[in-house]
């Protein structure tokens, strides 16, 4: 087959790919990020008054998610490795609905604490999952716009997921229950629906798919297989390699304050928010409460689809992930002393725009160098660390804002990790140059190591 005949079968390939599985694995993205941070919208909406929590307390509950993530991540991932996408992911949906509608019930702190951390034990390995189990798809110079696009799914949570959390708290006194308790209740039931329909629509591999032609699974499956040469020295296939490798490590930090920024911005933007109408002396209703949340990301949608389409266009390069690292740094300290509450969302939104533009280009990096069981690891790795900032901010943020009365201190906290993980990009930019197809250089290899 000519060389141009080989490239058209395998664009038919990636399309049919970006229309009938990255949209439903985008879909599972939706609402695993929407669960999880349903307490965000939960919290100044009733939860804390309710069970009483300080902001310490709720930033506790929000992060405590986190642990039980943590502690069965790397398990989950390599599982997945084990069984196929098709039966963990749809395992892991269904197990997190099951613990997210009995937050409906929840009656003290302490239960609150617990149901967060089974939800974290639940989820564990449903992100980490979805990126490997995307990048076994397609060739590497096309990795960056698949995850792009779900990535999307996201920000969008919170553009479409805001709104529709506050629909669900007007619903205050609906069969004898708060509006925060049939939200998470509402935001429970899609979970499972979409995790028992995942069983019978997800395919584990390009070779299974029914939907391509024979000519474009041989496609795919012969790229990937050239990108994953056994002899290819610097290409980690087995777990242990890529768990000590100092190249993973140092992306592990480099995500962690990505993370850090994310989740400090998703648990307590909905509190900022409220907070602006006392600083500011507005009155805001419960829906245009949840509009504001939503405000920041479809911007950041917008700007993460254009950012992915020149970093597919040039090739990752350190700058796709430094400069958003380093503007999001800045912008969200600054977005507390705006004066009024328009400037503070276009800092906020500028922030958001810096995280997810970063995202998708930062998660192109590892499947350069990981295949196989050291893929599932070192993915896994990654997402691990990120998900201690994922605990840790909640907390610290909260922590703070109780020491000293306000969040600017927490916040400058946020800026100074994401401006740390910019500078650590540029200190193995080396191994981010060029398109993701191509193989890295020994001099890059050696720098990152």
């Amino acid at each position: 087959m000519a060389e141009s005949e080989t490239d058209a079968v395998q664009a038919s390939a990636i399309r049919k790919i970006c229309w009938r599985l990255v949209p439903f694995v985008g879909l599972m993205f939706f609402i695993n990020f929407l669960d999880r941070t349903a307490i965000a919208f939960a919290g100044p909406n009733g939860l804390t008054k309710d069970l009483g929590l300080t902001a310490a307390q709720f930033g506790f509950a929000s992060g405590i998610f986190f642990i039980g993530y943590i502690i069965l991540e790397i398990p989950s991932n390599l599982a997945l490795h084990r069984f196929g996408a098709r039966i963990w992911l749809s395992r892991i949906m269904i197990t997190w609905g099951i613990v997210a509608a009995m937050f409906t019930w929840v009656s003290g702190i302490n239960q609150l604490y617990w149901l967060r951390f089974l939800l974290g034990v639940a989820e564990a390995g449903f992100f980490p999952g979805a990126i490997l189990f995307l990048s076994q798809w397609v060739p590497g110079r096309h990795r960056s716009t698949i995850l792009a696009i779900f990535y999307l799914f996201q920000p969008l949570t919170i553009v479409i997921g805001a709104p529709a959390a506050s629909l669900l708290l007007m619903a205050h006194g609906a069969f004898g229950l708060a509006g925060w308790r049939i939200m998470f209740f509402g935001v429970a039931v899609p979970a499972l629906l979409i995790g028992i329909l995942g069983l019978f629509y997800l395919v584990d591999s390009p070779a299974q798919a029914k939907w391509l032609t024979d000519a474009e699974k041989k496609s795919l499956i012969d790229a990937l297989a050239a990108e994953h040469r056994p002899d290819n020295a610097h290409s980690y296939a087995h777990a242990g390699k890529a768990l000590v490798s100092g190249r993973v490590w140092m992306l592990c930090l480099i995500y962690f304050g990505f993370v850090y920024g994310l989740y400090a911005l998703a648990f307590f933007l909905p509190t900022i928010i409220a907070g602006f109408q006392t600083q500011f002396g507005v009155k805001f209703g419960l829906f245009m409460n949840g509009v504001f949340t939503a405000v920041p990301y479809l911007p950041a949608a917008i700007f993460l689809f254009l950012w992915s389409r020149d970093s597919t266009k040039r090739g990752v390069r350190s700058w796709h992930v430094s400069v958003p690292a380093v503007v999001g740094g800045v912008s969200v300290p600054l977005a507390l002393y705006m004066h009024s509450p328009a400037m503070a969302i276009l800092m906020v939104t500028i922030t958001a725009c810096a995280i997810f533009g970063a995202l998708p280009s930062f998660w192109a990096i590892p499947s350069r160098f990981l295949t196989g069981a050291g893929a599932a690891a070192g993915i896994a790795l990654i997402n691990t660390v990120g998900n201690i900032a994922g605990f840790s901010a909640p907390y610290i943020t909260g922590m703070v804002k109780d020491w000293t009365g306000a969040f600017e201190p927490a916040m400058f906290i946020v800026g100074a990790l994401m401006i740390l993980s910019g500078v650590l990009v540029t200190l193995i930019a080396g191994a981010i140059q060029g398109s993701p197809s191509e193989p890295m250089s020994e001099a890059a290899m050696e720098l990152s190591e």
